[in-house]
């Protein structure tokens, strides 16, 4: 359960499937609150691994995001705060409705979105 990385995610798969093999901060909340909770971690000196727009989904149009933070270092990292203060904002410029999907639908989105973090292990386990 040792990687040089953590998992925030508020996708109930990408946690059913990564929780017994990686550190998972798994949050049942909105796509802001994860881009809110990355920031928290940012900011206790933990670096951004993979781009939080990442995908061709909008955030607005997908409920489910899963990020990578590297484990603390020795310092606040401008780039990884620049970028997810840029998701924030880009996250609120988009029009604020609410869409309603049937259930199959919301699987859907839990498997994209963990494909796409599954890409950013792989590419994290090869060089951490």
């Amino acid at each position: 359960m040792s990687t040089g990385y953590i998992i925030i995610t508020n996708n109930p798969m990408v946690n059913e499937k990564f929780s017994d093999t990686h550190e998972v901060v798994y949050k049942d909340v909105s796509y802001r609150e994860i881009l809110e909770e990355a920031m928290d971690w940012i900011l206790k000196g933990h670096e951004l691994l993979t781009h939080p727009l990442s995908g061709s989904v909008k955030p607005n149009e997908t409920p489910y995001k899963s990020l990578l933070v590297r484990r603390k270092t020795a310092k606040e990292d401008d780039r990884s705060i620049r970028l997810i203060e840029q998701a924030i904002e880009t996250y609120d410029k988009f029009e604020k409705r609410t869409y309603e999907y049937k259930p199959g639908v919301y699987k859907d989105f839990q498997l994209v979105d963990m494909t796409l973090i599954e890409s950013g292990m792989s590419s994290a386990d090869e060089w951490l």
